[in-house]
């Protein structure tokens, strides 16, 4: 399968169009994983944006952790929109892509989890604070601290999908347009290119390592401090409840982290690119899914305002 066009304006490429193979070619499997993926997707938009109109129309919601929340939950529901609906057309049908629309994907695919990357690890702070410094948290986690961690994170998630956008838009294609992947990804594309890719993969080197390694040690340095705080703990009920404010970032951090340092950092760059599928799979469009839920099940705060919130809607 290959389509080539007529030169692509400004990168001295002849492909103008790439085809996205999807996340399968098996024809029986088609149907159940668009019905699949559709509920996923559904699930996803539904729990992101009702997570951020509960924390907007609820005052007491209105603190540190759940400002932080609200923007994982915009983060996710930007780049699940971003990903999610370009994969379903490939079960349906023959997906082809231009070149500009896979660039600009590239883009936000790009943007959106650096972002969140630096969103997680945020949080991780605020745990640390909220944990370690209990009487400095008001003072430490003020509106200013908390506006110049989100506004920090997106700058920086731009600054890199700038950096990955611009290596690649100078890339020549022209040779196959057939990318084994349901989106516009670095390491499909770099595949397809016949000219050098080393700056590119410098570049993927630098934005990757600096956008999970900073952050990884960030957040294991924080959950280390609030676990030897919690051990300090006399009472049982305490060392509980200090956990359980814990244990949802630490599983979201753990289905996000762990899935993107596989595809990244994996030993093998010859693996299966099957394998490298379905480790995106989990990060792109699983944890935005997860998320919603596993700051919720567990959250007193989240239910009782939710409880409110669906009282106030049911009385006349």
């Amino acid at each position: 399968m290959k389509i080539v066009g007529r030169m692509a304006s400004g990168n001295g490429s002849s492909v103008t169009e790439f085809v996205l193979l999807g996340l399968t070619q098996q024809p029986e499997l088609q149907l159940p994983l668009f019905l699949l993926f559709l509920g996923i997707y559904v699930v996803s938009m539904l729990g992101n944006l009702g997570l951020m109109a509960l924390i907007g129309l609820n005052p007491h919601l209105h603190t540190p952790m759940y400002y932080f929340l609200f923007n994982l939950s915009f983060t996710d529901f930007c780049y699940s929109s971003v990903i999610t609906p370009q994969m379903l057309v490939s079960f349906v049908k023959q997906n082809i892509i231009t070149y500009g629309e896979c660039m600009a994907q590239l883009f936000f695919f790009a943007f959106f989890v650096i972002n969140e990357c630096f969103i997680l690890t945020s949080m991780a702070y605020d745990r640390y604070v909220a944990i370690c410094k209990p009487l400095l948290y008001r003072v430490t986690m003020s509106h200013q601290v908390c506006l110049m961690l989100i506004v920090g994170g997106y700058m920086i998630g731009f600054t890199g999908a700038m950096a990955h956008t611009a290596c690649m838009l100078r890339l020549n294609f022209c040779d196959s347009n057939v990318i084994n992947h349901y989106m516009c990804d670095i390491p499909p594309l770099l595949k397809l290119s016949c000219t050098s890719t080393t700056l590119n993969e410098l570049v993927v080197f630098i934005v990757v390592g600096v956008s999970i390694i900073v952050p990884n040690l960030t957040i294991f340095i924080s959950y280390s401090l609030i676990l030897f705080n919690i051990f300090l703990i006399r009472s049982t009920k305490g060392r509980s409840k200090a956990l359980s404010t814990c244990s949802s970032h630490i599983i979201a951090v753990s289905l996000f982290f762990g899935s993107a340092a596989f595809m990244y950092f994996k030993s093998s760059p010859t693996g299966s690119e099957d394998e490298d599928k379905v480790s995106t799979v989990f990060y792109t469009i699983v944890g935005p899914m997860m998320n919603p839920f596993i700051y919720s099940f567990r959250n007193k705060d989240v239910q009782m305002a939710l409880n409110k919130t669906l009282k106030k809607k049911m009385l006349p």
